[in-house]
C-alpha cells in the first residue's frame, strides 16, 4: 500500500512539466502577435498547473497514504481531491486544447477577450470555492469524526444531518452557481465564435 500510495502521489509530476512549459510560453507571449493570440490556450494550461499541484498534488496526498486511506477514505475528503484533480486537471486541459483549436480554426475572427477571460476566471473560482466552502469542511468534520467514532458513525445520517453540515452543504451552491455561469459563458464564447462573421 505504502508503495501504490509512492506512485500515486507521483502522478502530478508530468503534469507539473506541462504547467512549467505553459508558463515559459506565457512568459513568451508578449514577444509576437500570433502567439497572443494563444493567451487563452496557454492560461488554461497554467491553471492545470495549478489544480494538479492543489488537487492532484496535495489533496490526492491527503488521501494517499495508508493510515489516511484507512479514516478518510469514502468521506467528503475523496471528493475533494477529485473535483480538484479531475476537472481541475483534465477539465482545463480540455477546454485549453479547445481553445486552441478553436485559434486556429477561426484565424479571422476577433474573440471576445472579456467573454472569455470571465469564463476562465469563474470556472476556476467556482471550483476553488466549491471546494474551500463545502467540500473541504464538511470532509475535515467526517474525518474527526471517522478518527473519534469510526467510518460507520462519520457516514452515519445522524452526523451528516447536524445544522453545521447543512450549512456547509448549502453553502456549495456559491461555488457550483459561479462555475456553471463560467461553464454557459464558454458555451456561448464557443457558439458566437462558430456562427459571428469573418472580420479580420
Amino acid at each position: 500500500m505504502a508503495l501504490g500510495a509512492t506512485f500515486s502521489a507521483l502522478e502530478v509530476v508530468p503534469l507539473i512539466l506541462i504547467g512549467f512549459e505553459a508558463f515559459h510560453n506565457y512568459r513568451l507571449s508578449t514577444s509576437t502577435t500570433w502567439l497572443r493570440d494563444y493567451k487563452w490556450p496557454i492560461y488554461s494550461l497554467l491553471s492545470v498547473s495549478f489544480w494538479n499541484f492543489l488537487g492532484a498534488g496535495i489533496f490526492g496526498f491527503l488521501i494517499n497514504p495508508p493510515i489516511a486511506l484507512y479514516y478518510m477514505q469514502g468521506l467528503n475528503t475523496t471528493p475533494v481531491h477529485g473535483h480538484a484533480a479531475l476537472f481541475g486537471v483534465y477539465g482545463m486541459l480540455g477546454i485549453g486544447l479547445m481553445l486552441f483549436v478553436l485559434r486556429s480554426l477561426y484565424r479571422q475572427q476577433v474573440w471576445n477577450e472579456k467573454l472569455l477571460s470571465f469564463s476562465f476566471w469563474s470556472i476556476n473560482i467556482g471550483l476553488l470555492l466549491m471546494i474551500f466552502l463545502s467540500i473541504l469542511p464538511v470532509g475535515f468534520m467526517q474525518t474527526v469524526a471517522s478518527v473519534n467514532e469510526g467510518m460507520w458513525y462519520a457516514r452515519s445520517a445522524e452526523f451528516m444531518q447536524q445544522p453545521i453540515l447543512t450549512v456547509f452543504r448549502w453553502l456549495r451552491t456559491v461555488g457550483d452557481t459561479i462555475f456553471a455561469i463560467g461553464a454557459l459563458a464558454l458555451f456561448w464564447f464557443v457558439f458566437k465564435l462558430a456562427f459571428q462573421k469573418k472580420i479580420r
